[in-house]
């Protein structure tokens, strides 16, 4: 498996198969939240320059891809304070691929990166639907940080914020 920045030219994919990976939740969460969420993980939000779009790439296939937001950027339309250290978004799997350590792969990738650049901790959101994610995420290290939890929709579902401090 590769790690490697995504192209320009890949964007429409990844973005497609963003919601191909996301798409199991729908059954689990009111339609009107699956269409927020779907808006967002198909929004233009990654184009931003400074943003990293990551994929992982096996024999030739992009398996998964990850968008990493600086610090300091308004990564969720609004909902959280711009915050002092870089956040994942956007971390999708193709479910076929789902087991083979492609998710770990990428947020490795993005911890790294954050390091590189001299940050001290790497933060993420997720649906509280997403159990499969939180239970990777907190097996990374992540420590929840519920004062910067958010509900998108007017639909009491919350979207929990992660954070993994780095050890000097």
């Amino acid at each position: 498996m590769i790690i490697r920045d995504a192209k320009d030219e890949e964007i429409p994919y990844i973005r497609e198969q963003r919601v191909i990976s996301y798409e199991e939740h729908a059954k689990k969460i009111p339609d009107g939240h699956w269409q927020a969420l779907k808006r967002g993980i198909l929004s233009e939000s990654d184009n931003n320059p400074d943003v990293e779009r990551i994929v992982a790439v096996a024999d030739g296939a992009i398996l998964g891809s990850v968008v990493l937001f600086p610090a300091k950027t308004d990564a969720y339309d609004g909902f959280v304070e711009k915050l002092d250290y870089p956040e994942i978004r956007m971390l999708a799997v193709t479910p076929q691929a789902r087991g083979k350590g492609i998710a770990s792969a990428l947020i490795h990738e993005c911890i790294g990166r954050s390091k590189a650049k001299g940050h001290k901790a790497i933060g993420l959101h997720t649906g509280e639907f997403m159990d499969g994610a939180m239970r990777l995420y907190e097996r990374l290290g992540f420590e929840r940080v519920p004062q910067l939890d958010f509900v998108p929709a007017d639909d009491g579902i919350v979207v929990k914020a992660f954070r993994l401090a780095f050890k000097e």
